[in-house]
This record gives structure tokens, sequence and C-alpha cells, in this order.
């Protein structure tokens, strides 16, 4: 029987960028954390919260230039927790909205590795609420819908039925 210890994933939201928009479990768990997977869009400042001797990787995409490709995103984090580490996948905003996160949670239960999902607040909701702007409001709208802006681009066809979406309003 191996004695050796589990490490553990976590798919952590950093929010828009505004350190008080980071939750205290996200702040703990960079605190915690033996390695720490970055991107473009966590705010470098929460790095200050990680311990001396963790290991801070960056592996950021911006404007078609990737550091990393996702399928290698996915590897690292699978070889940082079979190696026993607690990782903390660092993504902005929230990791399950935009943020391929359910792919790298795929992947991780796949490769039968433990991983917990830390929302984030997302931009989608961030901006228009500093901007005083209600998303709903029950004498105006009643619904939202979040639309990607870039799907996967080897799909042969889109799965967003824009004329439906379109309709939203009676």
């Amino acid at each position: 029987m191996s004695s050796q210890k589990k490490g553990k994933v976590f798919l952590v939201g950093a929010g828009p960028g505004d350190p008080g928009l980071l939750t205290l479990k996200a702040k703990a768990l960079i605190e915690k954390a033996d390695v720490i997977v970055y991107d473009y869009l966590a705010n470098e400042t929460f790095l200050s919260f990680a311990r001396k001797d963790a290991e801070l990787i960056y592996v950021g995409k911006s404007g078609g230039s990737h550091t990393m490709n996702q399928g290698d995103i996915n590897k690292l984090l699978c070889e940082k927790g079979l190696k026993g580490l607690d990782v903390v996948r660092l993504k902005g905003g929230d990791p399950f909205i935009f943020g391929r996160g359910g792919e790298e949670a795929q992947e991780l239960a796949k490769a039968g590795i433990s991983f917990e999902v830390v929302p984030g607040v997302t931009s989608a909701i961030a901006v228009p609420a500093y901007a005083g702007i209600p998303l709903t409001h029950r004498d105006y709208t009643a619904t939202v819908a979040f639309i990607t802006g870039n799907e996967d681009p080897t799909k042969e066809q889109s799965n967003i039925d824009w004329e439906k979406i379109s309709t939203g309003r009676r």
C-alpha cells in the first residue's frame, strides 16, 4: 500500500481582477498551495498570497498567443496532482464560465485526481454591477444569457441557435 500523499487540484475563480472580489476560500487555497498555475486574466497581485516555496507557473493566453495550449495545461495539472501536490489552477473570472474549467475537470476526473471547483465572480456580472446596471430588474427584464464570442474553431458548425437567442424579447 502506497503512503504517498494524494494531491488535489482546485479550479479557482480569481474574479474580475479587483482584489476585493477574490473569495476568502480562494485566498486561503492560494496561501496553502504547493503549485499555482495561473492565467493571463488572474490579477498577479494574488500571487503575493502564495507561500515563498510555492511553484508558480504562468500558462496565459492572450490575443491568439499561447504560452501553453489547453491540452498541455490539462497534462500539467494531472502531472502535479499525481505527484501528490496541492495545485491551485487560478483562472480569471469563474472557471466554469468560458474558462475551460469544465475541460480541465474532465481530464482530472479521467486521471482519477481529486479536484474541487471554487467559483469566482465573473466579469459578466461584475462589470455591469460596478457600472450600476442591473442584469435583471422585475420591471424591465427577467432573463440573462451568457454567450461565448469564441467557439471552438475546429467545430464544423456552431451549436448556438442565434435565431432563438435573438427572440429574447417579446
